[in-house]
């Protein structure tokens, strides 16, 4: 008996320290903040990390006259790893109120970085929803070395919004970056008499009250936070289909209100044509926008391309709408590999112009190559897009020859099934330089690493 109750107070002993040593250090440490960079290393401040954003509802009232933006956003996503905090991307605006899971959060807004820390620690997998109140007069973003002004820029009758490559964080919290895309709708409030224009298509007719108008627009294919638009002013508008029983929307400043009906026509020719050479159509609508802001660029924002203070030509309509394929829904995990989506849209621009019967491919290829040896093109390798100049003429032209250099090895049979195979296999995904030589190799039965490392790679004229 004595023996008995020594070995039960062992146990005893043995069972209180189970209770309260180590059992409780994983519960602990399996939380921790996120990552404030998503882990792209030429845009580590871009994104964030530990979630995964699987949609967003964007409620924006915006008045052009004050430039006062009241937004709420609601995020719902999933956690990749334990999260005691989280961070969103938001910028040069005043945040109000933060709830997570429907009850109050506790948060810091410093510089870009929104940090969340909610009331209870959330779990590894776990679904959870953000709901962010923010206000105040947003600035565009700028840069020197990529394309100017970009992001939320207001106008005088509106907005114009172009987020290319970090500047959705002037306008709404998010993960801002391309490796992380989610389904969008839209809620966009405006004085009567300003038309509202976001992705996707409208969920209903706009509603008037006391003087404002509510537009309500919904994406519900995966896209990219940089190509989200609220694009807002006065505009002629002109709805259809294409012939191919696409729907078509186009919209033009009164400004540029000549250049509608063409910008319709042909943006639902080409939008056709794309579909017989890329494989279909991959978004619910086509169409385009040239708004009265010089920003002397169009940005391929999805569904609704946007052109900045011009009317566009053939060419760039090729060029933006060819982006839905390459660039919208397949969609670079970073941006060094931009030249997947330039390079691709620009070979679009020499495709239509084949098509058209204008000049070949090849005879652009060729112009282009015959550039001299010392042209500042050749010495930067467009494989490598440089994050302080992302978007160099090389990354557009280069990679384009690339494609054209390519479908010279293979023959046009296997390039054209190639391209079709790169967007069907990758509908609505995210794609690497790596995926697209390993398929290419693997459709062409060539080895085709010396020709991507020459046109790629290497800072010199390829022979």
């Amino acid at each position: 008996m004595r023996h008995n109750r020594r070995a039960i107070a062992l146990l005893a002993a043995f069972a209180s320290l189970l209770a309260c040593s180590p059992s409780d250090a994983p519960a602990a440490a399996a939380h921790r903040p996120g990552a404030a960079g998503i882990g792209d290393t030429d845009f580590p401040h871009d994104g964030n990390g530990g979630y995964d954003v699987s949609h967003y509802d964007l409620a924006v009232d915006y008045t052009p006259a004050t430039r006062r933006l009241d937004g709420v956003a609601t995020i719902k996503a999933g956690a990749t790893q334990g999260l005691s905090s989280f961070n969103l991307d938001l910028v040069g605006l005043h945040v109000r109120q933060v709830s997570v899971n429907g009850s109050p959060a506790t948060f810091t807004h410093q510089g870009g970085e929104l940090t969340v820390r909610p009331a209870e620690p959330i779990d590894e997998r776990a679904a959870f929803t953000v709901r962010v109140h923010y206000s105040g007069r947003p600035q565009p973003a700028t840069s020197t070395t990529n394309l100017g002004t970009f992001g939320f820029i207001p106008t005088a009758d509106g907005a114009f919004v172009a987020s290319e490559p970090n500047g959705s964080k002037t306008w709404f919290p998010s993960n801002d970056h391309p490796s992380d895309k989610a389904t969008f709708a839209f809620t966009i409030t405006v004085p009567a008499g300003v038309t509202a224009l976001a992705n996707g298509e409208l969920t209903g007719e706009p509603t008037t009250s006391d003087g404002r108008t509510t537009y309500r627009w919904s994406e519900r294919h995966p896209m990219a936070t940089y190509l989200a638009t609220a694009t807002m002013g006065k505009f002629e508008l002109r709805k259809g289909s294409t012939a191919g029983g696409v729907p078509n929307l186009a919209a033009a400043d009164p400004r540029f209100a000549s250049s509608l009906d063409k910008l319709y026509r042909t943006s639902g020719k080409i939008t056709d044509y794309w579909a017989t050479v890329f494989g279909p159509y991959p978004f619910g609508s086509t169409g385009g926008v040239v708004d009265d802001y010089a920003a002397g660029y169009a940005l391929e924002n999805q569904t609704k391309p946007l052109y900045g203070g011009f009317e566009p030509d053939e060419g760039i309509i090729a060029h933006e709408l060819a982006h839905q394929w390459f660039g919208n829904s397949l969609t670079i995990r970073r941006w060094k590999d931009l030249w997947l989506n330039e390079g691709f849209a620009t070979y679009a621009e020499w495709l239509w112009s084949e098509h058209k019967g204008a000049k070949t491919a090849d005879a652009i290829f060729k112009g282009h190559h015959s550039r001299p040896a010392d042209d500042p093109m050749w010495t930067y390798p467009p494989g490598r897009a440089k994050p302080d100049d992302l978007f160099n003429q090389s990354v557009y032209t280069r990679g384009g020859m690339t494609l054209h250099a390519l479908r010279r090895a293979v023959g046009d049979d296997t390039f054209f099934k190639l391209l079709k195979s790169w967007a069907a296999d990758n509908r609505y995904g995210h794609v690497t330089t790596e995926q697209f030589i390993e398929l290419a190799e693997r459709m062409s039965g060539k080895d085709l690493k010396p020709l991507f490392a020459a046109w790629l790679y290497q800072p010199r004229r390829p022979a």
